[in-house]
């Protein structure tokens, strides 16, 4: 079993503040997410940054509209460091192939390596009443392997899901296809918003290929230590 990649999210207010956490984590094998907050504030300077440090970054925009209007934001959004972009699930077959398609279009007339296509499930936050309120029957795990069979018949390189819901998805599509999860926190971390977690350790021994952790390094004393600690617990035995 591979060591799963450690994606730490960026989920600061500013500018200089993600370059605080560039140069604390400089070095070490991680993968950059720059989602929602970073993106809308500072999201060319950002991505810029980790670009001339040779690194690379999960552009989480959680992308959901019509396919041609997805296509077209999905090929404004590829550059050399964009490794992973994502789009939802909820979108449907047609749009989630529309993204496929455009990030291999335009990485093509670039000349780099296509980002990967992730699918979001059910997001982490969803709680199983939440589910019900929003008119969805079954559980997360159910719903999270119906939207996966929807993401991989669409050639998405695999889905956005809770770390609970990792072995089933890959006893149902294989190992080829990817697990990128949320809701990881170290055992003495709180939870936060997050009700589906896991630790570094429990996520690896699930199969997981990616894990994201924010809050747990953004606000630890020291932070490469602490990702450093992380980074030994997805390191198998």
């Amino acid at each position: 079993m591979n060591a799963p990649e450690l994606i730490v999210a960026l989920d600061v207010p500013a500018f200089e503040d993600a370059r605080r956490v560039l140069d604390a984590l400089d070095g070490l094998p991680i993968v950059y997410k720059v989602g929602f907050e970073a993106f809308c504030a500072y999201g060319d300077a950002i991505r810029d940054e980790i670009e001339q440090r040779r690194q690379t970054y999960f552009l989480d925009i959680k992308l959901h509209d019509i396919p041609n209007t997805v296509a077209r934001a999905i090929r404004a959004v590829v550059r050399p460091g964009a490794r992973i972009i994502d789009v939802h699930a909820l979108g449907g077959s047609e749009m989630m192939q529309a993204a496929v398609e455009a990030s291999e279009q335009r990485a093509a007339e670039l000349g780099i390596d296509p980002p990967e296509i992730f699918a979001v499930t059910i997001l982490t936050s969803i709680a199983p009443e939440d589910l019900r309120e929003l008119g969805l029957t079954g559980g997360p795990g159910e719903n999270a392997i119906r939207l996966a069979a929807l993401a991989r018949d669409a050639r998405c390189s695999g889905v956005i899901c809770s770390p609970q819901e990792v072995r089933d998805l890959k006893s149902f599509f294989g190992t080829d296809f990817k697990t990128l999860t949320p809701g990881i926190r170290p055992a003495e971390s709180p939870h936060g918003d997050q009700k589906r977690v896991m630790t570094p350790r429990e996520a690896r021994e699930a199969g997981t290929d990616y894990i994201v952790v924010g809050r747990p390094i953004l606000e630890s004393a020291d932070m490469r230590a602490t990702a450093q600690a992380i980074l030994r617990d997805l390191v198998p035995a």
